[in-house]
């Protein structure tokens, strides 16, 4: 059975400081930026679902010392490991893992990567035939990574077109003031333009004058031109009127 010594040798073996240099100003690590202080070792993506796979048998306590690691990389792979588990587990299994996940955010689930890679996999499928209201109590917290979580999680439900909490929480985050969470609703309003376009449409019909541009720059990526300009021309021609010069 592996465990985590050999876990992390193999992570010692795989990090690149040339990576972590690029990780570092990719995540905003510095002083009041969303991931002020994170810390890493470099090592991709791809690399980390790997070696899921090969300790996938790990303690648990052991996933939990990854999970509070200061390290990235760290707390992503244990989150993946977490969605794996998930994956294979009981429903008893799932849904201590679902409570699990949600205990650690913000504490140690604190990136946008790691909710967008991992939240759709356990909340969204915990979720997806049970009461959502936690997502609309998360959607009003203070904290950046759940509201962020609140978004996302919809995205399991989008991809099996059932599209009216996401929209929902895309309402209750018009107002947001971070970027990071205007990027999520734009995107989720985006996929669900992908499926159904006529029920994005009739969101940013009522919304795209008053949402925030980011948002709708994300939701409006994938139109025909014509279509995009008529959504921003819409938006600036109410902003002008709200706010003259």
């Amino acid at each position: 059975m592996p465990d985590l010594q050999q876990l992390e040798y193999k992570l010692a073996e795989l990090a690149d400081p040339a990576i972590a240099v690029h990780s570092t100003r990719f995540f905003k690590t510095g002083p009041g930026e969303y991931g002020e202080g994170d810390q890493f070792l470099g090592i991709r993506v791809p690399v980390l679902r790997k070696l899921v796979r090969q300790f996938r048998d790990l303690a648990m306590e052991d996933v939990l010392e990854l999970l509070h690691s200061a390290f990235h990389e760290k707390r992503l792979l244990a989150a993946l490991m977490l969605v794996d588990r998930f994956q294979r587990g009981s429903e008893a299994d799932q849904q201590a893992i679902y409570d699990f996940y949600l205990d650690h955010i913000p504490a140690s689930i604190n990136n946008w990567d790691i909710i967008d890679t991992t939240c759709p996999h356990i909340m969204g499928a915990w979720l997806y035939k049970r009461n959502r209201l936690i997502l609309h109590t998360l959607a009003a917290s203070n904290n950046l990574w759940q509201r962020r979580a609140s978004m996302m999680a919809c995205f399991y439900f989008i991809r099996h077109n059932d599209f009216a909490d996401g929209l929902r929480i895309a309402e209750i985050l018009l107002w947001d003031k971070e970027d990071l969470i205007h990027k999520a609703s734009g995107w989720m309003l985006r996929e669900i333009g992908k499926r159904e376009r006529e029920v994005e449409e009739r969101f940013l019909e009522k919304h795209c004058r008053t949402m925030p541009r980011t948002m709708l720059r994300y939701a409006i990526e994938r139109f025909e031109q014509e279509k995009r300009k008529y959504y921003m021309e819409a938006a600036t021609q109410k902003r002008k009127k709200l706010w003259p010069p």
